[in-house]
């Protein structure tokens, strides 16, 4: 399925699951659930979300995959604007929210963990079999060749051609995007240089899945594997705003699973979650895990 860009914050439908935090705690008590994470866990690290209080989606519509394949100019545009965004997104670790998901899985609690993230905060914080659903900031694909290679390698030969680009003191108060980049005025993006595929000469993409792009099928497949060998379903910090997370609760709850969410917002599967809790992540998983008595 392609992601498609969802504008603006999830409308409110007034629907509101029953249970709160003692169901949440009592789900994951009986193990076997899968986790499944959206942007409103990284923000405590300093990473704003699209939708949620720190949304920047009303102002910032990120790339979709057409955009970037179409035209030099818009490739210029995301690089130039992902090589300042990478100092603020490199800067980031792992909070409370992150550290508490890997710490109810290594108890044994939450059997997989399923990230829409692309930060790597979840893999830095020790859930390295966390799955990320839309790829990684970390690496790099040519789109003619298939090659994979290390983003540091990338920024190296970019570091190369367009030195500090952007000063310190100019980026100053210049805010990182979700997907990594950060907006610049189009005379500035317009000196920078972009490199090639070393390989074959083709062009460079983030190895992320870009609105408008599919989502690599046996990443989709495993995914639903991890759902339908668990238990029950715990979204954290996601809106749901777009199939390729809704889809997992949809399946959790066909099946007759539990389903529960902590978000600050509405999501578009509180029709189907029998408890969604309104609380900052760090807060909420921090209580979770010291209900569950893990340290």
């Amino acid at each position: 399925m392609r992601m498609r860009p969802i504008v603006g914050p999830i409308p409110d439908t007034g629907v509101r699951p029953a249970g709160g935090m003692d169901e949440i705690a009592g789900q994951v008590a009986a193990g076997k659930v899968a986790v499944l994470t959206g942007a409103g866990i990284s923000t405590e690290s300093g990473i704003p979300d699209y939708r949620g209080a720190s949304g920047r989606h009303r102002r910032h519509s990120p790339m979709t995959y057409q955009d970037f394949v179409s035209a030099e100019e818009n490739r210029r545009r995301y690089w130039a604007r992902g090589y300042v965004g990478r100092r603020a997104m490199a800067g980031a670790r792992p909070n409370a929210g992150h550290h508490a998901v890997q710490a109810l899985r290594a108890s044994g609690h939450v059997s997989a963990v399923i990230t829409q993230n692309v930060d790597g905060l979840h893999q830095a914080a020790g859930t390295t079999d966390a799955v990320a659903l839309h790829g990684s900031l970390d690496r790099v694909v040519c789109l003619d060749c298939g090659t994979i290679g290390p983003r540091d390698e990338l920024d190296a030969r970019l570091r190369a051609e367009n030195g500090d680009f952007l000063a310190a003191r100019d980026a100053a108060g210049l805010r990182v995007n979700p997907d990594g980049d950060i907006e610049l005025p189009d005379d500035i993006v317009r000196t920078f240089r972009v490199v090639p595929c070393e390989r074959c000469g083709g062009v460079l993409k983030p190895y992320v899945v870009f609105f408008g792009e599919n989502v690599p099928k046996s990443r989709t497949q495993r995914c639903f594997e991890l759902v339908d060998a668990a238990d029950s379903l715990l979204v954290l910090g996601s809106s749901l705003a777009v199939l390729s997370g809704l889809r997992f609760v949809r399946r959790a709850a066909k099946d007759g699973k539990p389903v529960s969410i902590i978000n600050l917002g509405p999501t578009r599967g509180d029709d189907l979650a029998h408890a969604h809790v309104a609380l900052p992540l760090g807060a909420a998983l921090v209580e979770l895990t010291e209900r569950l008595g893990i340290a």
